[in-house]
């Protein structure tokens, strides 16, 4: 399809290909993490997409998205971090609300927040080289939007807990497997393959599309009083010393010493 309109604001890429709107997270040298202000970017532009027949989010270089800006957790600006965690329900409920199918091109790793994106999105299909997890207890945070309660429903309550806890790293395959996502293409097929799954859902009654993705949102929003507690602790939990130690190893590219964790290594 060619591109017949496009933009780029901020960090947030959008092209009209057609009847799909691509919106594509343009942070290469963060791995497409997000701080407040893209994450507002990324919220408006899915609902800026809502008339287009079909959404694809993906990102730009080795990452789809590696979720919140670390950075941001080891300088703890409270309202900046507040405006962050909260942004990213927004986000998550801006995808799961629009009346649009929304489709996540992983074009690599998904990590942390980043993951919880790809949960949230109502289609996937990944790369052979995307890798997917979680990163929250490991730099001093938790998955509360997606990894500790929707992820559940998609890939059993004990391997989400797997996920969650141990912050272990998947590839695409056994994503797959585990069904994380829908399909698995070699690298230069994501593209085309995600095209594909656009022209089926473009085949389908839009009408009958937003009611049956309307009523798939049943798990999500059985859970959400949990993102919205998970968020009330996280927040409370903004310059403890454990997110302190947590985003400063993580950035230091060292092991974390856990305040009170006797025998902890440097």
């Amino acid at each position: 399809m060619a591109v017949v309109a496009g933009g780029h604001v901020g960090d947030v890429r959008t092209e009209q290909r057609g009847d799909v709107a691509w919106i594509t997270l343009d942070r290469p040298d963060r791995m497409n993490a997000y701080d407040q202000a893209m994450a507002e970017e990324m919220i408006a532009a899915v609902r800026d997409a809502a008339d287009a027949g079909v959404i694809v989010i993906t990102g730009t270089g080795r990452a789809f998205c590696a979720g919140g800006y670390l950075a941001n957790l080891a300088e703890a600006d409270a309202a900046e971090l507040r405006g962050m965690f909260y942004g990213s329900l927004r986000l998550l409920e801006e995808i799961r609300l629009s009346p649009r199918p929304v489709i996540a091109a992983v074009n690599g790793a998904a990590a942390g927040g980043g993951n919880e994106l790809v949960v949230a999105c109502d289609l996937a299909v990944a790369a052979r080289s995307a890798t997917f997890g979680q990163t929250g207890p490991k730099v001093g945070s938790a998955p509360v939007l997606g990894g500790t309660n929707l992820l559940a429903v998609q890939i059993g309550e004990k391997r989400a807990k797997e996920v969650s806890f141990l912050c272990r790293r998947y590839d695409a395959e056994r994503a797959h497997e585990l069904g994380w996502v829908n399909e698995v293409v070699d690298d230069d097929e994501l593209e085309a393959a995600v095209t594909r799954m656009a022209d089926e859902l473009l085949a389908m009654s839009p009408r009958y599309l937003e009611i049956a993705k309307i009523s798939s949102n049943l798990w999500w929003n059985s859970a959400r009083d949990g993102y919205v507690s998970g968020l009330g602790m996280l927040v409370q939990a903004i310059g403890s010393d454990d997110m302190l130690e947590g985003a400063r190893a993580f950035m230091e590219k060292r092991r974390p010493r856990w305040p009170g964790r006797s025998g902890a290594e440097g």
